[in-house]
């Protein structure tokens, strides 16, 4: 029997992460002294809470429209015909069935779900937090095999370029739904404090969806020549200058969503009442 002498670089052919072949050779299980763990954990904690509240949200079917006028994002466009028991909340219509399992917009929610699932950033953020691919540099990853998103189901990930154009029809919903806002059914025209939070939260709502990478590609990511475009090629520098901050834009808009449904539920529910400013 033969043995072989395990140097500083010897690999062993079937071992995973940081030992396996082609990766660097670690002679340790991670080189991390340092609580690598706190930022995966904290991104897994932030994505679950929001999917826990959203999810719950979406199912209540309860205080989502205030002062008959204000409709939370999580509702719009709200299309069931359950949306009849807030009158003035269904914007376009009223055509799905009001059954409980079904959320009252549920003709968009799956779209933006899906938008945010694929996005490139958040992609990165829970297959590193909650797929620990790997979790964080130097940390060995647990994965045997690495197929990337090459197999069902990641192969899937590619649909992210037309969820892209749904969510800007949402977004443009989510915009008229801000802008009704601040027509009261009796006073006219008048501004509270929701009128801000429903503008606040949409004007980030367009900051990530036009930061988007697809919307960069859109832009300007078949062109060959940007000298023949000048138009294009000066709105891709600005949609390139917003994709740096994409990741402070998926982030920040899961908190304005949270937020601006919050103060909706709130107001609705009598347990605050809006401020006006004018009206």
């Amino acid at each position: 029997m033969t043995t072989t002498a395990r140097g500083p670089g010897w690999r062993d052919v079937g071992a995973r992460g940081v030992h396996s072949p082609g990766r660097a050779s670690i002679g340790s299980g991670t080189l991390r002294l340092d609580r690598w763990w706190l930022s995966p954990a904290a991104t897994t904690l932030g994505l679950l809470t929001f999917l826990a509240y959203g999810g719950f949200r979406a199912f209540q079917q309860q205080y989502f429209f205030a002062d008959e006028r204000y409709l939370t994002p999580f509702y719009s466009p709200c299309v069931s015909l359950g949306c009849a028991s807030e009158p003035g909340s269904a914007h376009f219509g009223m055509f799905l069935p009001d059954n409980p399992l079904i959320p009252y917009a549920a003709l968009s929610l799956p779209f933006l779900l899906g938008f945010r699932l694929t996005c490139y950033y958040y992609r990165k953020a829970y297959y590193r937090s909650i797929w620990a691919a790997p979790a964080a540099c130097a940390v060995p990853e647990p994965h045997a095999t690495y197929t990337g998103e090459t197999r069902f189901p990641l192969i899937l990930q590619n649909v992210h370029r037309y969820f892209f154009y749904v969510a800007l029809l949402v977004s443009l919903i989510n915009t008229y739904d801000a802008v009704v806002a601040f027509h009261h059914p009796t006073d006219g025209f008048v501004v509270g404090v929701g009128n801000l939070v429903l503008l606040v939260n949409v004007a980030l709502l367009w900051c990530y969806t036009v930061s988007c990478h697809s919307c960069r590609h859109v832009m300007g990511g078949r062109l060959t020549h940007f000298s023949k475009h000048p138009v294009r090629y000066w709105v891709w520098t600005k949609v390139s200058a917003l994709n740096t901050r994409h990741m402070l834009f998926a982030w920040v808009t899961l908190g304005t969503l949270v937020l601006t449904d919050l103060y909706v539920a709130l107001v609705a529910s009598g347990s605050i009442t809006d401020l006006r400013i004018v009206g």
